[in-house]
């Protein structure tokens, strides 16, 4: 589902952000990725988004080596990625329902596609309900919610949460973990990149510690 062999990627001063990385996350799998502010967390994220391309190494993502897929490819290419970040990244000006159906129609899916699918994510999400409120209406935990369901209603095989309980209170990154949970068990892989190490140690997941742009450590759950 996700490899890397030998990834390093370097910025212009030349000190690499990742260094010889190498690591392999299954279909299925729920990994956090932990490490300081600057242990190249973030570059990781980026690459596997094609956002960035490596210095050296390969990336294959689903089969595909990312070296393979042209620049303008690259949207068609994240169609199977769903991303969640930790300060939303809602549209201000349109409401729950409308924020969802734009992932949608992003990818020219029908309105009757729309129509069937939004309720059905916002229901999975607990937001039913809310589906007329702007963002501006809601929690952060209701719009981290709104987030997760606008990464998942294409549908996406891996969902790559970037700090999503980051600007969260503790009962609120507790349901957001939960709801990650669950879109886990029922088939989609999970990868979650958090400072929260009070999360990290209740939940037993595979857990990848990034320090200084290397892995120094992969440790299974007891899930596993």
């Amino acid at each position: 589902m996700i490899r890397l062999e030998n990834v390093s990627k370097s910025y212009q001063a030349g000190v690499p952000a990742l260094n010889d990385v190498n690591l392999e996350i299954a279909p299925g799998e729920f990994v956090f990725i932990v490490g300081a502010s600057g242990s190249g967390k973030s570059t990781l994220i980026k690459l596997l988004l094609a956002e960035l391309r490596p210095t050296k190494g390969k990336i294959i993502i689903n089969g595909k080596d990312l070296k393979t897929v042209k620049h303008k490819m690259i949207p068609k290419f994240r169609r199977n990625i769903g991303v969640v970040f930790q300060d939303f990244r809602l549209l201000a000006d349109r409401n729950v329902y409308e924020n969802v159906a734009f992932a949608m129609k992003v990818v020219e899916a029908s309105n009757k596609e729309i129509k069937r699918k939004v309720p059905m994510m916002l229901s999975m999400v607990g937001l039913a309900a809310k589906y007329r409120s702007l963002p501006k209406q809601l929690s952060g935990g209701e719009q981290q919610r709104v987030a997760i369901a606008r990464a998942l209603v294409n549908e996406p095989k891996i969902l790559l949460a970037d700090e999503p309980t980051g600007n969260l209170d503790n009962k609120n990154a507790w349901e957001i973990m939960r709801l990650l949970d669950e879109i886990n068990q029922r088939g989609t892989t999970v990868v979650v990149v958090t400072h929260n190490m009070e999360i990290v140690k209740a939940m037993n997941k595979r857990v990848i510690t990034i320090k200084k742009g290397v892995v120094i450590s992969d440790e299974e759950g007891e899930e596993a």
